[in-house]
């Protein structure tokens, strides 16, 4: 049973989310306030944390940062800031997604079910499917599938350093919302502006290399205003 641990300040929201977690399976354990979240972090050791940013004794991020101090538990922010600079404080701090309120109970179960899904980076070579490709990223290889390339011919597709840069981070952690400063930290201009510019130049390029229709990404998926994700 996956444990998730509900920290927010307002308990109508918290006694929806216990019902509904619980009825879908789910072990949960609320909390009110930033510090004794901490605490039942430590004890508990949850499978997930289901976090608010605006609690009445320390702010949601610096949470984070605390959490992140001692462990790899997933975090989902859920909270009513909508704002993009929030979400970037909070996913640049180590939070692996965000929900904004009001939310749909169906999307934030299936934000729960893919931080659940996530496991470590493995140790064995990490191999994986993109459309008509198979990229291993411990090799450095883009090769067209079998399928795929008795239909428009093999041979192995070459990606810039910054586009495996790129490629690598986004595909070694699926359905995980990175921000710019998270895939991008040292290319581009000075400012966070001219950083996206660039990134979103890497990511077409990428995504025309990549992807069956480049106008209609499956797989590398903009969150706008805030960064990318992988999806499988």
């Amino acid at each position: 049973m996956t444990r998730v641990l509900v920290v927010d300040d307002d308990p109508r929201i918290l006694r929806a989310l216990g019902i509904t977690l619980q009825a879908r399976g789910y072990q949960v354990t609320t909390s009110t306030r930033g510090r004794a979240a901490l605490v039942a972090a430590a004890e508990l050791e949850p499978d997930i944390i289901l976090l608010d940013l605006g609690l009445p004794d320390l702010d949601g991020t610096d949470v984070i940062h605390a959490l992140r101090g001692w462990t790899a538990t997933p975090i989902v922010v859920l909270s009513g800031r909508a704002g993009s600079d929030d979400q970037i404080a909070a996913l640049d701090a180590g939070a692996d997604d965000y929900v904004t309120k009001p939310f749909r109970v169906d999307e934030l179960l299936a934000r729960l079910r893919a931080v659940a899904r996530r496991t470590p980076v493995p140790t064995e070579p990490c191999v994986v499917e993109l459309g008509d490709y198979v990229i291993d990223l411990d090799a450095r290889r883009v090769r067209r599938n079998p399928a795929a390339a008795h239909q428009s011919g093999g041979g192995d597709l070459r990606l810039t350093p910054t586009e495996w840069h790129l490629l690598d981070i986004l595909l070694r952690n699926p359905e995980k919302l990175l921000t710019y400063r998270q895939l991008l930290p040292r290319t581009g201009g000075p400012s966070p502006k001219e950083q996206s510019h660039y990134l979103r130049q890497y990511i077409g390029r990428l995504r025309r290399k990549l992807e069956p229709d480049p106008a209609r990404p499956r797989h590398l998926i903009t969150e706008p205003g805030v960064g990318y994700r992988f999806q499988p």
